[in-house]
């Protein structure tokens, strides 16, 4: 029996039933049993129950002092290549192979989503992409987690100006031609003594430091970039005439900015609703083949 599916395997016991497993056996959401294992066994960790609430508290605090740095140095610290290279050091040698696998399909089912909405919404027109596709952790270090947020922004802007301030209109037949399954292996992950430190965990240190290496405007950026995902997930369902989808999106409402202080949070939910998408555009394209 694997360490990390223990909550999968134990028997049930009806006077203390197992939490995770509840949630696992629910089919109401459309994740992928793989997706969903990898996720609830990083959830169902000892770091995520032990370390995460000591975790975060203090990385709070940090994103107030560091805030305050800021005003007397906006820019004396920053350095996108030295945070790449924290994060991946701090990946490889820290993190749960389930966390570090589903960071890395993140950027691949994101860079996925935006070029199914672009193709979808501006039938025979480009728009200017930059998609992200790391094959593996140390393919991070290329300013990837920094193009990621522009990549948000840029596609928002490039794409409702090409549309002219007209309304998206849903094509007849979708072309779901660049939606698929990342090639990432969970079993190529790093899986040392030392990586124990869960998802959800990892972000919270993260955001500190990411917040320390780069300028106040790059950051708050950042951190604003996680409630476009209502934006894109309306964009999606409109295209798809899936009003319901939007249900499993949880990010909102982009005019009204919150501050940074749970962005660590927010970003969990950032990675989850960009699963969720992902897996119902499977599930359209899976139909769609199914019905031809």
């Amino acid at each position: 029996m694997s360490r990390t599916e223990q909550w999968l395997d134990a028997p049930h016991d009806p006077r203390d039933p197992n939490p995770w497993l509840a949630l696992y056996l629910d089919a109401s959401g459309p994740l992928a049993d793989e997706v969903k294992r990898a996720w609830l066994s990083d959830a169902a960790s000892r770091s995520r129950q032990f370390v995460l609430p000591v975790v975060r508290p203090l990385a709070r605090l940090a994103i107030v002092l560091i805030q305050l740095l800021k005003i007397v140095m906006p820019k004396s610290l920053t350095s996108s290549p030295v945070l790449h290279r924290l994060i991946v050091w701090g990946m490889k040698t820290f993190v749960r192979p389930e966390a570090n696998w589903l960071i890395l399909r993140h950027f691949h089912l994101g860079s996925q989503v935006l070029a199914f909405i672009g193709r979808n919404a501006l039938p025979g027109q480009t728009l200017p992409s930059h998609p992200l596709k790391p094959a593996d952790i140390d393919a991070l270090r290329g300013d990837v987690f920094l193009q990621h947020d522009l990549n948000l922004f840029n596609f928002v802007i490039d794409l409702n100006r090409a549309l002219g301030g007209k309304p998206i209109q849903p094509p007849q037949r979708p072309d779901f031609s660049m939606i698929e399954q990342p090639s990432l292996r969970l079993q190529d992950m790093p899986d040392r003594w030392t990586n124990f430190i869960d998802l959800q965990t990892a972000i919270e240190v993260y955001t500190p430091v990411y917040q320390l290496f780069l300028t106040d405007n790059d950051f708050w950026r950042a951190t604003n970039s996680l409630q476009l995902d209502e934006v894109i997930a309306i964009y999606a369902a409109t295209l798809l005439r899936k009003p319901e989808y939007l249900v499993f999106l949880n990010n909102k409402h982009p005019l009204v900015p919150l501050t940074t202080l749970r962005a660590g949070f927010r970003l969990v939910l950032h990675g989850l609703s960009t699963e969720m998408l992902h897996a119902l555009l499977s599930r359209a394209k899976a139909e769609q083949a199914a019905a031809a």
